[in-house]
């Protein structure tokens, strides 16, 4: 489902949490594959439990992470949603919020790996559709593999604690559940 070159898309809380599909997912904004989408409470949610399963990070840095892409993105944090919340229905509640956000921001997909808490028949009547990371990813990359393959290198050249070879990121990429993205850019590079 997507109907432009440069769509919109809200990023769930459980996309932005890994750093690698994070990363990644920036990445491809920033070289106008899709624009982006969150909201406050969407970053409070990756950031808690990120925190909470990773207690070397610290507060302060994950904070500098959010304002880093709120300011990359400065129209990305969609506000006046609020009112849509109790209008919708999903399995999990805790995920109104979410479709609200994509409703209230004209997305056509919400990137997710809850795909079951996200029913498409459901969200097609807001005209939304719940993808999984991998297959958003891998169909910007067949959409325009140039550009792709640039934010992929990007991604690799931002790592420097530690670094890593293209070939690194590709496995972690794998390892979070991007099969088909992975074996798409090592094509490419």
């Amino acid at each position: 489902m997507i109907h432009s070159p440069k769509f919109i898309a809200v990023l769930d809380a459980c996309v932005l949490y890994p750093a690698p599909i994070r990363d990644l997912l920036l990445n491809l904004a920033y070289f106008d594959l899709y624009t982006p989408k969150w909201t406050d409470k969407i970053h409070e949610e990756w950031t808690r439990n990120l925190l909470l399963n990773r207690p070397e990070l610290s507060a302060e840095q994950l904070q500098k992470t959010v304002d880093a892409m709120n300011t990359a993105f400065p129209d990305s944090n969609v506000g006046n949603y609020e009112s849509i919340i109790m209008a919708v229905t999903l399995p999990d509640s805790d995920d109104c919020h979410v479709l609200a956000a994509a409703i209230r921001s004209s997305s056509e997909v919400i990137v997710t790996a809850n795909i079951k808490d996200f029913p498409n028949e459901y969200l097609s009547k807001f005209d939304v559709e719940a993808q999984h990371p991998d297959y958003f990813i891998s169909n910007l990359v067949d959409l325009n593999p140039e550009k792709a393959l640039k934010a992929f290198q990007q991604q690799v050249s931002n790592l420097k604690k530690p670094p890593m070879s293209k070939v690194q990121v590709l496995e972690n990429l794998k390892k979070v559940g991007l099969e088909v993205t992975s074996e798409k850019l090592l094509e490419l590079i």
